[in-house]
């Protein structure tokens, strides 16, 4: 799961940072709203990137006494942090751009210019979010799109596509409205995409922020990882019933708690002995199980 998320991570803080540098001289070169918006939100993703790999750093620092499970949730504030920063240095900047550009509207130059930069950067975009669609095709396995991504955990994966799918309409936005300033000579236009460039950046940003608190709060492991947990469980012959199982998400790796019946003719070596072989086949099936905790009873 991290490799993917790091390898996604990669492809678009290389294709931001790149396309930020040829926004900020198409901004500079013509005067463009819109394309100063654009290298604005560039920038806010490359330091988003950034931070993305901080949380998955930090995320592998092992178990303490101050944090028995370990530091995995990490990722999730940082991933927070990032729908923060595009809402705000993104969202908001681009609004107050544009709002600026209506009140106080100034003549483009070299149009074809910042035409130009923004087609070169929707193909590099467009890159940056086939490498994070690749990626998820990996995990997803068998899941179709909209199932993967209605159940998935990973939160670097869903913040990455969120930042993606957003330059992308982004990117579309500033190039249509920029041609239309060209052709009707009229500036506000310009000054109209770099408001919408802002509301697309503040609707995902909240979306990002909406999903990742759930995995703050405390979610359990995804559905089919819950299937497979309880049919080892149910195979088991020395347990009569299994009464009921939790999971939670703590990063990459997944808390397990079991309370089951067991055979009761089982002397009490037998029956931690049973248990030990369960937690051993449990993680041997399921790696993604970090912490599993058993406990032998009689009604839940």
């Amino acid at each position: 799961m991290q490799e993917a998320s790091e390898k996604a991570i990669l492809y678009a803080l290389l294709a931001n940072f790149g396309i930020a540098l040829s926004k900020s001289w198409g901004a500079w070169f013509t005067g463009s709203g819109s394309m100063l918006a654009e290298a604005i939100h560039s920038y806010a993703d490359t330091g988003n990137q950034i931070l993305l790999f901080i949380g998955l750093v930090q995320a592998r620092k092992p178990p303490d006494v101050e944090h028995p499970l370990g530091y995995g949730k990490i990722s999730y504030f940082w991933a927070f942090i990032v729908a923060i920063m595009l809402f705000s240095l993104g969202g908001l900047f681009s609004i107050y751009e544009g709002v600026h550009k209506l009140q106080e509207p100034e003549p483009l130059e070299q149009i074809w210019a910042a035409l130009l930069i923004l087609g070169i950067a929707i193909v590099l975009e467009g890159a940056s979010l086939l490498g994070a669609l690749r990626e998820i095709r990996k995990l997803r396995g068998e899941q179709s799109f909209s199932e993967w991504f209605s159940v998935t955990r990973n939160a670097e994966l869903v913040v990455v596509l969120g930042e993606d799918v957003a330059a992308e309409i982004g990117l579309m936005l500033a190039f249509i409205f920029v041609m239309l300033a060209g052709i009707t000579g009229d500036t506000r236009y310009d000054a109209f995409g770099s408001i919408c460039i802002g509301v697309v950046l503040i609707v995902v940003s909240i979306f990002v922020a909406t999903r990742i608190k759930s995995l703050l709060v405390g979610r359990s492991a995804e559905p089919e990882l819950r299937r497979l947990i309880d049919n080892i469980i149910e195979e088991d012959p020395a347990i009569e019933r299994l009464l009921n199982t939790i999971t939670l998400q703590v990063g990459p790796k997944i808390m397990l708690a079991i309370k089951i019946k067991m055979d009761s003719n089982l002397t009490i070596d037998e029956a931690v002995a049973h248990i030990n072989t369960l937690e051993k086949r449990l993680k041997q099936q399921v790696p993604a199980i970090g912490w599993c905790f058993v406990e032998p009873d009689n009604v839940d």
